[in-house]
């Protein structure tokens, strides 16, 4: 099954953002587009709009001039759907209602040719449930595109129930040909991005909730060490609150209350409170003119240690040895079989987070994971109440001495980065065993829809097999709510490598 022919036209139904931007992918692409609304005058003025950002395409050398006249003569104001009965696809971007969507994909069946492909470009409700109010709902598919649409490359391609593997195919290289990134997905709540996303929300929230780190530490963090382009606090207010807290809301209902996907109390407030981020002047941050930036903990000069004793190579974490040699401190290496941390001069441990906590050990401090330990420029530690003075010292001025930030966090289990990736890498792997996509499109999913620097998979392979299941293993020991329980999935994949290695225990 091959892309919609050029000559086919395409109609969007529903002019706001989304729908513009839909409307302005097909038309560049060399469709003729049908825009209509209900309404009255607001697919004209989609069509002025859509003209006016074809003029600034041109004014950046993005379009030619004869390309943008073509396309504005190929862009057409519909006044009812009944001018929309020779398209042979249909794109809804209308009000996130599952009864307005039914009615509307119902009228329009009555419309269109039996070939049209009906497809509906919703981020949260039921691809399956609106399809099912169709006699032929085999020809519906979701096409799921992320805003703007002109700018971003990801389309979720989502096969409902009963869509036709024809249909879905068809989608899939229409939005191929239109220069877009198709990812293929079940119909599943949240889809590919929304669904495994959560975590990077959850557990930043999860952290402020537990007093481990203010905002703009668990921000900074996340984006030096962890290597996101944003932090979850700063990303959420440009979202906005509400609009952030409804997906994960829609997701947590969807899956019937996982503890999982369990919504954040204090982003609750936040939206109540009518901090909803940039649009309304302050979320997390307070955006006022005025208004003094939130600055991340800093810690003050540590003491740098003379040397360090590395016992085992300190897995995900095994180039920071070759790091402190570079910054000229003696690393003395003894051979430990299940040793990954590395004993300072006070004789207290620094250890790769991995969900146990601080307090649970004679003098231990905790670094948090890194994207990549060379170009990271911060480094959270945790520490308890009872960790040495000197032991903290020590582990500070190590990393100070290595070129990086220290933002010292309290005693929270996984801390920062690690708990989050080691979620993600959870919810992935689960995605996969249950059918939702294949490891690579999940992988191009997230890098592309929320800008990750790595796919789960990526990170996976990266990290190591047993890495994710082992911290959230320790994890749910510690808060055995369910939250951090390992899919089944996460410890097929652990242990499958074990076995391997003839470690059956």
């Amino acid at each position: 099954m091959t892309a919609l022919d050029l000559s086919s036209p395409v109609a969007v139904v529903g002019t706001g953002t989304m729908g513009q931007g839909i409307a302005q992918v097909a038309l560049v692409a060399g469709h003729p587009v049908r825009l209509y609304d209900a309404a009255p005058g607001r697919a004209q003025a989609a069509a002025d709009a859509i003209g006016a950002r074809l003029d600034r395409l041109v004014e950046k050398d993005r379009l030619t001039g004869a390309d943008r006249d073509a396309a504005r003569a190929r862009l057409l104001p519909a006044e009812s759907l009944a001018d929309l009965a020779d398209c042979a696809l249909v794109v809804e971007a209308v009000l996130e209602r599952l009864d307005v969507k039914q009615e509307l994909f119902r009228e329009l069946e009555g419309i269109v040719g039996e070939d049209c492909l009906l497809a509906t470009n919703t981020s949260s409700l039921s691809v399956t449930a609106i399809g099912g109010a169709l006699a032929n709902p085999g020809r519906f598919v979701g096409l799921h595109f992320f805003n703007p649409a002109p700018l971003l490359p990801l389309v979720e391609v989502v096969s409902g129930f009963a869509t036709d593997v024809t249909s879905a195919t068809r989608a899939y290289e229409t939005a191929r040909a239109w220069g877009k990134t198709p990812v293929a997905c079940a119909d599943t709540p949240g889809f590919i991005v929304n669904r495994i996303a959560r975590p990077f929300y959850a557990e930043a929230f999860a952290v402020y909730e537990a007093q481990g780190a203010d905002p703009a530490t668990i921000d900074a963090v996340l984006r030096e060490c962890g290597g996101f382009k944003m932090g979850a606090f700063e990303l959420t207010d440009l979202i906005g609150q509400d609009v952030n807290e409804s997906v994960t809301h829609s997701v947590w209902q969807s899956f019937f209350q996982d503890v999982r996907f369990t919504p954040s109390l204090a982003q609750r407030r936040l939206v109540e409170s009518g901090r909803l981020g940039r649009k309304s002047g302050h979320g997390w941050y307070d955006y006022a003119e005025e208004a003094e930036r939130d600055e991340p903990h800093t810690a003050e000069k540590g003491r740098t240690p003379a040397y360090v004793v590395a016992e085992g190579d300190l897995g995900p974490a095994s180039e920071l040895l070759a790091l402190i040699r570079e910054a000229g401190i003696l690393v003395r290496e003894e051979d430990e079989d299940h040793g990954t941390r590395l004993v300072l001069p006070s004789g207290g441990q620094l250890a790769l987070a991995d969900g146990q906590t601080s307090v649970e050990f004679r003098d231990v401090v905790y670094f948090d994971l890194a994207l990549d330990y060379r170009r990271a420029t911060r480094i959270a530690l945790s520490a308890s109440q009872d960790t040495s003075p000197q032991t903290l010292a020590e582990a500070t001025g190590l990393f100070q001495a290595l070129g990086k930030d220290v933002s010292v966090i309290g005693d929270v289990p996984g801390m920062i980065v690690a708990r989050t990736v080691a979620r993600i890498v959870d919810l992935a792997h689960d995605a996969v065993a249950k059918g939702v996509a294949t490891e690579e499109d999940i992988d191009t999913a997230m890098r592309l829809g929320v800008n990750y620097p790595l796919g789960p998979f990526e990170w996976s392979r990266r990290l190591g097999r047993n890495w994710a299941y082992a911290l959230l293993d320790d994890l749910h020991l510690r808060d055995p709510s369910g939250r951090y329980a390992p899919s089944l999935a996460l410890y097929r994949h652990a242990y499958a490598s074990d076995k391997r290695e003839g470690n059956t225990s």
